[in-house]
Formats: C-alpha cells, structure tokens, sequence
C-alpha cells in the first residue's frame, strides 16, 4: 500500500484553536440531531396518530437521506471545495429542523428527516478540512477529536431529549436543532478558511451517482422495514435483489467511467477496505447497543421482573457516559496513533465494546451495571472511530479524502441501521406472553446484548488484516526531508 501525498504545512496555516471548535460543533449537531428522536418515536406515534411501523420512518428516512447524500458532499467537497459543501450541509440540516418546528404533518416531518440527514456530509468534509488546512502536528489529534464528537453527540442526543420532553412538547426537540445548526454555520463561516485543495482533474459521475442513491435506498429500506413486512416477503426480499442488482452495476460504471464518483481502486486498498468493515461493524454495535439499552431501562419491572422503570430522561442519563466515554476517547486515540499507528486504537475499539456488552449479558441487576457499561462502551466506540479516519487518509492522496471518509461514514450508517433492525427482530420474536404489552424476554435482551459483542469483537480482529502503519517521524525533528508520496502523519510498513 502506498502513502499518499498530504498538503505541506506552511507558516500561515490557522491554529487548530480556531478551526476545530467550529467543526466538532457542526459534527455534535448532526449527531445529535440525528438520535434525539429515537427514544420519543413512541409517543410521536401517538401525537401525530399513526402506527408504530409508519413512525420508524423518521429514523429510516434520516439514515437513508444520510447514507446517499454522506458521499455525494464529500465527493463534491473534493471537486468544488470543502469549505462551501459543508455550508451547503449544514444549511440542510437547519432546513429540515425549521421545517419540523413549522409542520404538524407527519409526511412533512419525514420530509424534514430527509433534509436534516444532508448533515452526514460533516464528517468526511470536517475531516479533510483538519488534513488540509491544521498544521501537520496538530491533524491527528483534530481528526481524532471530531470523529469521537460523533459518539458524544448521538449520547448527548438522548439525554437532552429526555431534558427537553420533561418541560416542553417533541417540537423542542427540533427547535435544538435549528440552534446548533444556526450556530455551527455562523462558527464555519467565520472561522474556517477556504480550502486550498480541489480537484481540478476530477469531474461529475450523474450515472454513478443516481446508481449509488439506488442501491442504498433499496438496501437501506429493506433493513428497516424488515421487522414490519417479514423478513421473507416479497417486498423485502425484492428490494435485497434490487439492491444487489444495481449495486453489481454501479460498481461496474465507477470502474469504466473517466470520473468516477468513488474510485473503486481506492476503495478495495485494504486499509480502506477493512478500515470500512469495522466502520460496519461498530456502527451495528453503537446504534444497536443505543436501542437496546435505552428499551431496557424503559420497561416497567412490575410486570417482567427486569428493566428500570425508566423515563425518556433517566434512559438517558444512563447513556450520558457514553458520550464521555468518547470524548475522553479523543486525546487517548490520538495519543495511540501518534507512537503505535491506527491499529491498536481500533482493536481497543473493538474489544471495549464486546467487553462492555458481554457485561451486560451476566450483569444488568443494577443501574450501576447500565452507566459502567455504556462508559466502557463510549470509550471503545470513541477509539475505533478515531483510528478508521487515520487508516483511510494515511491511503489515500488529498483530492480523495472527502468520497474515502464520506464512504466509510455511509457503512458506519449502513451498519447502524442493520444493527437496529436485527436487535428489534431479536426482541419482537422472544415477547412474554399474556400482558398488555408484547415486552420482550429477559433472554431476548441477553441476547441482542451478546450479538452485539460478538459484532464488536469480529471489528477488533479485522484490522490485523490491514498492513501495519506506523507513524513517520517528524521531518522538523530529524532534519532529514519527508521520503516522497510519504503521509506527514504516518508511513507504513510490513506487518
């Protein structure tokens, strides 16, 4: 595998001081934005009357618009500038959360999701703007920073849901959104430069575009609504063929297309490839683990015997060290990839959050054993997702880092919303029996939370299939110049 060229730090470049706080705001408002409505979807079903299965759709639809649009801002930030495209984001997101203040109509507040989810482009264009534009010293800590912001903000989403929903109605929720949205775009515009790196030589894929958009949202519907149709009916299992189908042929149009949207030479390096496995695996665990945990100490223990009894906001504290898990996360991962390179931080990942879910499968008495759990797991979480940023950009060159990062944060969506669906099947098929409501079975709990260990765990194994990288030593330390097509941040050698 070979490094990358990466920008040369220059005098002027600006202090990560000014930079950083403005884009790990923009990345805390799409994440939280997106998981502040997973634990009202209930009582939204009931204020807006209609059915459980219909009410998933304000998840579904923000995935889904998340997945399609994540590569498309960060392909786009590469050709046009990233600076303009991460507007360009945000704006969306402060759109869907006006129009979701405005409307009481359900199909309008799916809409809303949708636009909320143009958000996902954050992530790779706040990435490739700390490579581009940070001094060389200070990218692995930014990168490591905003992609544990991710896990605190999804943790801070549940929390400040609960807070809001004990003092004003689900509207709150949204009017939340449209603050942290207003603010991370007036932070960007002012404190952010315009970026230096666009690819000139690059040009648009329309057909590789519309194909990519095809094959997510036929995949991404399936998985969702799986639990509603039957995971064998016709519905579902035709949309897993389409999706196959038109999958096979947009990978056959980036192949052959002068411009492709996603260079599938790039994406099959095995840094990014299995950089992006784990990105699917932990984010089956992180949503996953989110879902189960929050229904678990939501149920009412007079009638099964286990669960808490919990509101939306106590559930929700019981997450809150999660997000400080991950927050911690950030200078500790940096730290890793500085002296050992991205691998161990990954692997630790990985481990973190099977161990904390395999805790939870023997001990779960005590909420003690729900707040030790979801620490250990923010803090896995925290740390892998600090790590794939660094295995992907040490791959590849700078005009590409926006569709890498942009692809890896669509499989951590893909992995979140096969994640949700298969621990929802778990517990919907393992319901105890004769009571007004279908809770789930103690056993069905133990065992989401063991498939969630055993997702993890595989992601920790899959980075020793990556070549190892090392980091480089500084060229200002040595005085020796940066051996050419060399990462300022890492080099890699032979496993």
């Amino acid at each position: 595998m070979s490094e990358a060229p990466q920008p040369t730090a220059t005098a002027d470049k600006p202090t990560s001081a000014r930079v950083l706080p403005a884009l790990v705001l923009a990345m805390l408002a799409f994440s939280v934005v997106q998981t502040a409505v997973v634990p009202i979807l209930p009582s939204l079903a009931r204020e807006l009357n209609v059915t459980g299965s219909n009410i998933t759709w304000l998840m579904t639809a923000n995935l889904l618009s998340a997945a399609v649009l994540t590569p498309l801002l960060g392909r786009f930030g590469d050709l046009r500038g990233r600076k303009p495209m991460l507007l360009v984001s945000l704006a969306g997101l402060v759109a869907g959360s006006a129009l979701a203040v405005g409307t009481h109509s359900f199909t309008w507040l799916v809409v809303a999701r949708v636009l909320q989810g143009a958000g996902g482009g954050v992530l790779p264009l706040a990435i490739s703007i700390v490579r581009d534009e940070l001094p060389r010293e200070k990218v692995t800590g930014g990168v490591a920073l905003i992609s544990a912001s991710m896990g605190v903000g999804s943790g801070l989403g549940l929390v400040a849901t609960g807070l809001l929903l004990e003092h004003w109605d689900y509207k709150s929720i949204f009017w939340m959104g449209l603050a942290f949205g207003l603010i991370a775009i007036a932070l960007v515009a002012l404190r952010v430069p315009t970026d230096p790196v666009v690819d000139k030589n690059g040009g648009a894929d329309p057909l590789g575009a519309l194909t990519l958009a095809g094959w997510l949202s036929a995949l991404l519907v399936a998985v969702s609504q799986g639990n509603h149709w039957g995971w064998t009916s016709n519905r579902t299992l035709g949309l897993f063929a389409v999706a196959a189908v038109v999958a096979l042929v947009w990978i056959v149009i980036e192949v052959k297309v002068k411009h492709p949207l996603v260079d599938m030479s790039m994406m099959s390096r095995p840094a990014v490839a299995f950089t992006n496995i784990s990105g699917l695996l932990i984010g089956f665990g992180m949503y996953g683990s989110f879902m189960v945990i929050s229904n678990f100490a939501q149920t009412p223990e007079k009638y099964t015997h286990y669960g808490f009894t919990a509101s939306v906001l106590h559930a929700g504290v019981m997450l809150l060290p999660s997000a400080v898990g991950s927050m911690a996360a950030a200078p500790i991962g940096a730290l890793l990839i500085a002296r050992r390179g991205p691998r161990l931080p990954l692997v630790l990942g990985g481990l973190l959050g099977a161990a904390s879910m395999a805790y939870l499968v023997v001990r779960h008495g005590h909420e003690g054993d729900l707040y030790f759990s979801s620490a250990v797991f923010g803090l896995g979480v925290g740390l892998a997702y600090a790590a794939m940023p660094a295995y992907i950009n040490g791959a590849v060159p700078a005009e590409q880092s926006g569709i890498a990062n942009g692809m890896n944060a669509v499989l951590r969506t893909v992995g979140g919303a096969v994640g949700t669906a298969v621990m929802g099947a778990i517990l919907t098929g393992d319901t105890i029996p004769k009571l007004p409501v279908p809770f789930p079975t103690l056993d069905a709990y133990e065992h989401a939370f063991a498939t969630a260990a055993v997702m993890c765990l595989v992601a920790a194994v899959v980075p020793f299939a990556i070549r190892r990288i090392k980091p480089a030593v500084a060229p200002a330390a040595t005085g020796i110049p940066a051996p050419a097509g060399t990462s300022p941040e890492l080099a890699t050698t032979d496993a």
